[in-house]
């Protein structure tokens, strides 16, 4: 692999870069508060029109298995655990918004997804330790974990979306002025989407990097042989 050695070191790279982002992902609130995968600002949606220097925003963060709200400097955090119901908190949280039952399940079932976010952290780890090995078996079984890897990292990225998404356009309706709350992804959706491209992009160089150096070795195997033959000499024959 020695011809396409560098290659493959960047595809190694790039799992070890999603495996980290994926930890960041995983340690988002309750377990770090100030990482989230949607921040909600109660208090303005127009800032300059309602709040002065001197006004407190009540904060909501969702994270993976939980959430914390914050509050001058005031810090309250729900216990980690999987599945939990963000569309409840918002009504409660903030005046004026309602959701129906569907809304309440549908989140809540799909949090409960949110458990292959570790798993989807594992997988990449597994990945990257397979992709230091520099044999063709080595960087084949890398290469199909880092694409499983990425159907997983996707799946969990396209619920987390659709999720939060529910809270997001509930909390940023315009018709809902007398909530003045605003709703924005946090750093963890990004983090995980970054490591979904990486997964994707690293798939497709250790793969290109395995088959790349076999057809590298027949070749060399080959010209060898067809060495050895030329210099070989040919029998005389006494008969």
């Amino acid at each position: 692999m020695a011809r396409t050695g560098f290659i493959h070191h960047i595809g190694t790279f790039f799992l070890f870069a999603a495996t980290v982002l994926l930890i960041i992902t995983d340690i988002s609130a309750p377990v770090v508060a100030d990482i989230s995968l949607l921040k909600v600002e109660l208090g303005t949606n127009r800032r300059s029109q309602v709040f002065s220097d001197n006004d407190s925003i009540r904060t909501i963060t969702f994270g993976t298995f939980g959430y914390c709200v914050e509050e001058d400097d005031a810090k309250s955090c729900s216990d980690a655990h999987v599945g939990y119901d963000p569309v409840a908190l918002i009504e409660q949280e903030v005046s004026g918004t309602s959701f129906s039952d569907y809304a309440h399940d549908t989140a809540r079932a799909l949090t409960k997804v949110m458990i292959l976010h570790p798993i989807a952290t594992g997988l990449a780890f597994i990945s990257f330790f397979l992709a230091l090995g520099a044999g063709f078996v080595g960087s084949f079984l890398a290469a199909v974990g880092a694409f499983v890897t990425f159907i997983v990292v996707l799946v969990v990225l396209i619920t987390d979306f659709v999720s939060f998404a529910i809270v997001k356009s509930a909390v940023n309706d315009d018709d809902n002025v007398g909530s003045a709350a605003v709703a924005s992804w946090g750093p963890a959706s990004w983090t995980t989407l970054v490591a979904a491209i990486l997964c994707l992009f690293s798939a497709v160089i250790l793969l290109f990097t395995c088959c790349s150096a076999r057809i590298h070795r027949r070749r060399e195997s080959r010209y060898r042989d067809s060495k050895i033959t030329a210099a070989s000499p040919s029998r005389r024959r006494w008969f």
